[in-house]
């Protein structure tokens, strides 16, 4: 069975456990299959940039973000900003008596970054991250991994089935076969990055 929608993925995954009452369940093991996977896929085609402004002490994180590539500052030049944990952050900033200046710091304070020093005006920024895989649902039926490595879905989502349906013989022929196949997608965009980024008009499979 060819899986390039949701609506196909659901059906494979009801085939493949030969189930034909878990309707309501399947979407359930693919969005958690989505949880796993983006904590354990790295690809080019996540990295993301986004331009901002900052000019408080906190600037908000994209809804998509997972994680830092490179946080700069490009006013007059380019100044990157380093990460420091929020405890060492809070005490420095304390240390300085709150002053105000270029940021030359950020950390993750709940849903925002917090820079340091705090910004004495207005600065351009430049974020690049990894963004979430977009979510399929009915109304997004596709996206890049579904479209290139099906596998991942269809064995992450038959992974997060089995403890439900109490299959732990089947849980590790699924957790072998989805940790493949995260390993061969992280594997490629590795080479893809260190061939650099013009080889990726020729690896769309990747």
């Amino acid at each position: 069975m060819a899986i390039s929608t949701y609506t196909e993925l659901k059906a494979s995954i009801a085939s493949w456990l030969n189930r034909d009452d878990l309707t309501a369940n399947v979407p359930d093991f693919i969005a958690l299959a989505e949880s796993s996977i983006n904590n354990e896929i790295r690809h080019w085609r996540m990295e993301t940039r986004a331009e901002t402004t900052v000019d408080s002490q906190f600037t908000g994180i994209p809804s998509d973000w997972l994680a830092t590539q490179r946080f700069h500052l490009v006013n007059n030049g380019t100044t990157s900003l380093n990460f420091m944990a929020l405890a060492p952050m809070q005490s420095a900033r304390a240390a300085r008596n709150d002053a105000t200046g270029t940021p030359t710091n950020y950390s993750l304070n709940s849903s925002q970054f917090e820079l340091m020093p705090t910004p004495d005006g207005e600065y351009s920024a430049i974020l690049m991250y990894y963004a979430k895989i977009p979510a399929l649902t009915d109304d997004n039926q596709s996206n890049w991994l579904l479209t290139h490595h099906p596998d991942i879905y269809l064995y992450g989502a038959l992974l997060h089935s089995a403890p439900y349906l109490k299959e732990d013989e089947r849980a590790q022929t699924w957790a072998a076969l989805y940790t493949a196949a995260v390993a061969r997608v992280n594997r490629a965009s590795s080479k893809s990055n260190a061939s650099g980024s013009g080889l990726r008009l020729n690896i769309n499979n990747y």
